[in-house]
Formats: structure tokens, sequence, C-alpha cells
């Protein structure tokens, strides 16, 4: 079962917008290759001919560091009200909403190796307002963005209070998030984005040159764009955070529990590796990257390998010659771009470039250590940006999958022969957020309160259809190339 083929088509695309070149270029790369899936015979077989494996790739970030070790896995046949695939992000904060809008629902979450191993803890860090495919961009429905600003901030402000009352340090920080700019025509463009966006009511501010060497310590960019309302947290404790405000409302979790099929029906049957099976009238289905292996959302994203890297504490001295003083987390223009941050103890992290994205054929996982060409691509851009630091070495560099829609676009809601599958997909960078947000909204639907998202466009949304193999793999490997030359 594919979400695509399960929700009904919405009567038009809630995101329509004028394309950025960085969407017109994904868009446009896979559609390409959807199109040469008109051998409908061969993308049809693919799922059936080459079933992916279901393998779970351990979570080697700084920010896994943290991370509670497993809880008790699965010893029992259950039979429950909700169950909920995956313990990251998404799924913990579902199961906190919902036991607080159900305590008399029993809701069980399955995590197949421990929580936060996936994308939650292994991820920029940048806590960033809106949603991907609205961030920093000018859109055609200033009312609407100004309902999901504050929707996204209140989270923000949500998750601190949960903070302060689980006690948890998330190191979190609200000075703001940027996109730099590189080239004139980009500051141009810039310029009109900012003052469009801060006449509607957006904390959106352009910054000069000037402005960005003085914030971010480096003369190479040519300006930015700065979302005051944004920020960075520890992802590793947003994590714990959320586990910990689960298990308190009631919920139960099982950690090394892979789940290895999904048998739907009025009443699901999940079967799990450890020999013991889970039923529930309503599935939760919250594995990010990994849903394609249970045999959902296939057609709805791509997993796509990211690559960070994190240096030691930076002594201050060295920070102080750096200059950047802000401590505002940003991310660059490009369409494989860069993302950098500082954490508290000084630490410089960045992510993306060139070949700090991949994708792995029939949606594989990485299980190797991170190639070395990679890690001194993010070494050599480092320096570039803050050249302070070319004596500095990375403590430690890893790779892993996150879920990019075609349109950088999400979607959250129902599916199944039944409806009552639940499903988010497609943060495409904004997940340290909006997987909270997300979450909320599943708790809400599968409790029969939809009135409450109607207005919200992603729901239900059917995302661009994605092709099967091996036409997926062609269009990435097209799309990279045209990539590599737009990027130069």
């Amino acid at each position: 079962m594919t979400v695509e083929n399960a929700t009904p088509e919405p009567p038009a695309d809630p995101v329509s917008r004028t394309l950025t070149r960085r969407a017109v270029l994904r868009r446009g790369g896979l559609a390409v290759a959807g199109t040469a899936a008109g051998g409908v015979a061969v993308n049809a077989a693919t799922p059936h001919v080459l079933r992916e494996v279901v393998a779970v790739d351990p979570n080697q970030s700084y920010w896994a560091d943290v991370l509670p070790p497993p809880g008790p896995r699965l010893a029992t046949d259950l039979d429950v009200d909700v169950v909920i695939i995956g313990g990251g992000l998404t799924g913990l904060s579902t199961a906190y909403y919902l036991r607080h809008q159900a305590p008399e629902r029993r809701v069980v979450v399955l995590e197949a190796h421990r929580c936060g191993n996936g994308a939650s803890a292994r991820n920029g860090a940048m806590l960033l307002t809106m949603t991907p495919d609205r961030w920093l961009q000018a859109g055609d429905d200033a009312a609407l963005d100004r309902r999901l600003l504050k929707l996204t901030t209140d989270n923000i402000a949500t998750l601190g209070d949960l903070a302060t009352k689980f006690e948890v340090d998330l190191e979190l920080e609200t000075r703001g998030a940027a996109r730099v700019l590189r080239s004139s025509k980009d500051v141009r463009e810039g310029r009109e984005s900012a003052s469009r966006l801060s006449g509607e009511g957006l904390p959106v501010t352009f910054w000069d040159a000037a402005r960005v060497r003085d914030a971010l310590g480096t003369s190479v960019y040519a300006g930015a764009l700065f979302d005051s309302a944004s920020g960075q947290l520890h992802p590793g404790r947003l994590v714990e955070l959320l586990r910990r405000a689960a298990i308190a409302s009631g919920a139960e979790i099982y950690e090394e529990t892979p789940v290895i099929a999904v048998e739907e029906g009025p009443v699901h049957r999940i079967e799990t590796g450890v020999g013991r099976h889970v039923r529930a009238p309503v599935l939760v289905v919250a594995t990010n990257a990994y849903s394609s292996q249970l045999g959902y959302l296939r057609n709805a994203y791509v997993p796509i390998v990211a690559t960070v890297a994190i240096t030691s504490p930076i002594a201050a001295d060295v920070l102080g010659q750096i200059g950047w003083n802000s401590r505002v987390p940003f991310d660059d223009d490009r369409i494989d771009e860069y993302w950098l941050g500082i954490t508290r103890d000084g630490r410089i992290h960045i992510g993306g470039g060139p070949l700090g994205y991949d994708y792995g054929f029939n949606n594989g996982m990485p299980t190797a250590p991170v190639p070395g060409a990679r890690a001194a691509a993010l070494a050599a851009e480092l320096e570039r940006i803050h050249p302070a630091l070319a004596p500095v070495r990375f403590e430690r560099c890893w790779s892993g999958a996150v879920d990019c829609s075609l349109d950088f676009s999400a979607s959250v809601g129902r599916a199944g022969r039944h409806d009552n599958v639940y499903y988010a997909i497609g943060y495409s960078g904004h997940g340290v957020n909006l997987t909270s947000v997300f979450g909320r909204v599943l708790a809400d639907l599968a409790t029969g309160r939809d009135e409450l998202w109607t207005w919200l466009p992603y729901l239900n949304r059917r995302l661009p259809y994605l092709p099967n193999e091996p036409f997926r793999w062609l269009g990435v490997r097209a799309l990279r190339a045209a990539v590599g030359m737009v990027d130069r």
C-alpha cells in the first residue's frame, strides 16, 4: 500500500507559488524520470521484484551520544488502541499528544533500535519556522503564511515549556537563523523577498555583506535573509525530552523491536522481529526515511543520505578570531546547500554540499563509514568560510538518511483501505521543529478531530509522484549532474 494510491486527489495544489530555481531543478529532474517510467510495467513491477531490505543503520552522530540506552523489547503479544511504528521525534510526540487527548487509549511505540536512531538525532540542529517549501519565500497567501508562522513559533515555545517541565536542557537558542546569498542576483531577489515578507508581518530581514560579516564572521557572502524567530537546539536532547514526556503520559515504548510486516485491516496486525505481534485498530507510520521498507510512502519521497561533521570544542581565542558573534546557524542558497551551526560548548558542525548528499539504489541505506572525500569536502568548505579554522580537525563525521519530497513540501494525514493508517512525510530539512507539529496533528486526526486542521495545506496532500527503480536512480543521477552545473 502506498499513500499516493490511498489518499484522495486534492482539488488543487495547496502550495502553488512561483517555483525557485531549487524547486524547478528538483521537480524537473525527477519528473523526467517519472515520464521515463512510461515503461509502466517495469515501474509497477519493481517493488515486487526489487524488494527493499529492512535494515537499521546505527546512528553514530555526535548528537546520539546523549540518547538513553534502549528500553525493554516487546516480550508478549498485545492488543492495544494505537500502535506507532518509529521512536523518533514524530512517533514520540504523537504518543505524547495522543495520551494527553485520550488517556483512556492504550498507545504503544515500536522502535527497531533505540529512540532517536534515525534522522531525529543526526540532523543539522536548526530549529526552523514555517515549512520547507515556504521558509524565507514570499508566498501567494500572506494570511496562510502568518498562520503557519504562528503554528511553528508556538511549537518552539511549547518545546521550551516541556523542557522546563521535564527538566531536560535542550541547549535551546532562539537567536534566529539565516540563509546566506552568494551572488548579486541572489541579493536583488533576497531584498525583494525580505521586503515583501516583512510587509506581510513575517520576521524576515535582509542583511547586506557587512551585516553578514558582523553576524557570521565571514566575508564570502554577498548578503543573507534572516529569520529572527528560528533557532537551534541539541537534537539528542530533544529525543530525550519527547521520550520522557511520552512515557510520563502513559505511552508504552518497546525498543530493539523491529517491525518486519504489517497486515492491514479494520484491526492491524503488526509482526515484529522479536517473535511477537501487536494488534491495533489505529496505525501510525512514523518511520521517516525508512517508511518504504515497510511498503509505505515509497513514491512520495527519496531517502537522501546526508553527511555531517563536527569539530572538538574550539578555543575561545580562535572563536574570537572567527567573529561568529551572533551564534546564528545558517545555510546557503545552493541547491546542494551547506549548513552550519555552533554548539553551546564551541563546536562547529557543517553538513551537506556537493559530496554531502547521496542516494542509494532502491532506497538503500549507508552501512560503511563516511568516505574520506566527503569529510575533506566539508573541511575545505569550512576553511573557505572561516580561514582561521584551517588547523581545526573534525572530531566526528557521520551520514544518515533523511526524507525528501520532490517539491520539498510535506504531507500529513490518513490513508489505508480502512482509513485507519496515519502518516507524516516530507520534512525535507525542517524536521527538528515540524515533527512535533505533525505529531500533534496526527494525534488530533487519530482522535477524530480533523476539523482542527482543515486549513492546513499539507493535510492529506498528495505529493508529486516519484518513480520506482531503475527510473528513480537514473533520475537522481541526471539531476546530480544538472545541480553541479547550476551550483558552480
